[in-house]
């Protein structure tokens, strides 16, 4: 079947948006095409969480293990992460679960944010600094610089990961 032009314009129309918005930005990434790391550099992109992180810089490691337990919740060991303003922390991750899982960290609003374009969008692929999906079985790390005191949060934003447990409090002293 062939399509008129105008059919082909109009299909292109409604699809296009709806495009652009799945592969659009959020807290972490994507702005204006730069890379968060480009703008941790010069510190127009840091997020209020903080930045990425060198590793000539950091002073500590805390490891994070995503997995499903028995009972059916999604959880990450440990529950709660507290580091202190000005640190920069090696976060190696381990997706000790059976399911594909994710390790964001951001300010409360920002995860909520992404928490829903993750719902509408579940297979949109982001390359954020302050994120890491892992399959199962995989491992990865995030070089972070905590810049500003406050609460935040880490979750994973699967959907239905976050309802079913998996996130917690990231305190910065």
């Amino acid at each position: 079947m062939k399509l008129s032009a105008a059919a082909w314009l109009a299909a292109t129309l409604i699809i296009t948006p709806a495009t652009a918005f799945a592969a659009g930005s959020h807290s972490g990434g994507h702005e204006d095409g730069q890379s968060a790391k480009a703008d941790a550099d010069d510190h127009h992109g840091e997020m209020a969480i903080g930045s990425p992180g060198k590793a000539a810089e950091v002073v500590r490691t805390i490891r994070i293990s995503m997995k499903e337990t028995d009972s059916g919740a999604m959880v990450f060991e440990p529950a709660s992460i507290d580091v202190k303003r000005g640190e920069t922390i090696r976060f190696s991750i381990t997706n000790d679960g059976v399911l594909e899982h994710e390790f964001v960290m951001d300010a409360s609003p920002e995860i909520a944010e992404h928490k829903d374009l993750m719902r509408r969008f579940p297979e949109m692929m982001h390359d954020d600094e302050n994120a890491v999906r892992l399959e199962p079985g995989d491992d990865g790390e995030i070089l972070w610089r905590f810049t500003n005191t406050g609460s935040f949060e880490f979750a994973c934003l699967i959907p239905g990961h976050y309802e079913m447990g998996m996130h917690g409090p990231l305190t910065v002293n």
